[in-house]
């Protein structure tokens, strides 16, 4: 199949090559272009302008932000360069709203749209790993399938509205936030009455939160190994705004998404922004002075 790809960040970039490994012809296109050498080394076709990656029947995206998205697709003139029936495929995470104005735009194209946001890091990426949240018509998804089971080791139907695949992917991402927050407090409290990270999360993850998530955000709390970030700070910061954003729209009160919000920001302040969003466990140890006690 004939796919461009657009974002080549740490999970777009590991998505695309797996692309190129089942066989399809890929056209790539990022805004910093040393991302696309290599997936040109592995026979990918580079171009210049986001607009020229639309050769195909299909087009993937995998953009960092909603900023992103709208410069691209709605003031980039992506959109208007589709031929009609061209099936869109945004893993973004982006906003119940971004979404739903998308579906529009892309119907009153003739273009196709599916929403197919992503649970997982980029080593799972790489490995073809990733749980896909799918949403949009059955007909589209089903051109589209062979792509997302490249990508993914279980796509998860979330109905036709696109946005169904979004404020799943966002309540995820804030239940995730969540986790690493109650582990970054938790911690906390065990350091300062003598009982290590290591030592308290090593009891935890084997036995009443045996889960990838707790055992994979505890290993790295626990080692305190932040970076290279798998989820950075920033994205963290903007998905439980998005969380928030989309609470308000229906008024649905998420107190513990506004704790989140306020910790990842006193993260920013701090100058945390390169750092994995289980740096959380950072945060909570500051407030606490944990280094001028140990």
């Amino acid at each position: 199949m004939e796919v461009g790809f657009i974002g080549l960040g740490a999970m777009g970039s590991a998505m695309a090559s797996n692309l190129l490994a089942a066989g399809h012809t890929l056209t790539v296109w990022n805004r910093s272009a040393a991302a696309t050498e290599p997936l040109a080394s592995l026979g990918a076709k580079v171009v210049k302008t986001a607009d020229r990656a639309v050769q195909g029947e299909v087009l993937c995206s995998m953009l960092a932000n909603d900023q992103a998205v709208r410069e691209v697709f709605l003031e980039g003139g992506v959109l208007d360069a589709m031929d009609r029936g061209t099936v869109h495929v945004n893993h973004a995470t982006i906003s119940v709203a971004l979404a739903q104005e998308l579906a529009a735009q892309h119907g009153r194209r003739g273009l196709e749209y599916v929403a197919a946001p992503v649970f997982g890091r980029p080593d799972l990426a790489a490995a073809a790993k990733l749980n896909i949240l799918v949403a949009g018509k059955p007909a589209a998804i089903e051109r589209v399938r062979p792509l997302l089971e490249a990508m993914g080791s279980k796509l998860w139907p979330m109905g036709e509205a696109p946005e169904r695949a979004n404020v799943a992917k966002i309540a995820g991402n804030f239940m995730l936030a969540a986790a690493i927050e109650s582990m970054a407090e938790a911690t906390t409290l065990t350091r300062a009455h003598g009982v290590s990270a290591a030592e308290f999360l090593d009891v935890m993850t084997s036995t009443l939160f045996a889960a990838p998530a707790y055992q994979g955000y505890g290993k790295l709390i626990a080692e305190q190994r932040f970076k290279p970030a798998g989820f950075a700070l920033p994205l963290g910061y903007k998905d439980v705004g998005l969380a928030l954003a989309a609470g308000e729209a229906q008024r649905v009160p998420l107190p513990f998404a506004g704790v989140l919000r306020d910790a990842m920001l006193e993260a920013l302040a701090a100058g945390d922004a390169e750092l994995d969003w289980s740096a959380l466990a950072l945060v909570a140890a500051r407030r606490a002075h944990l280094d001028e006690r140990e």
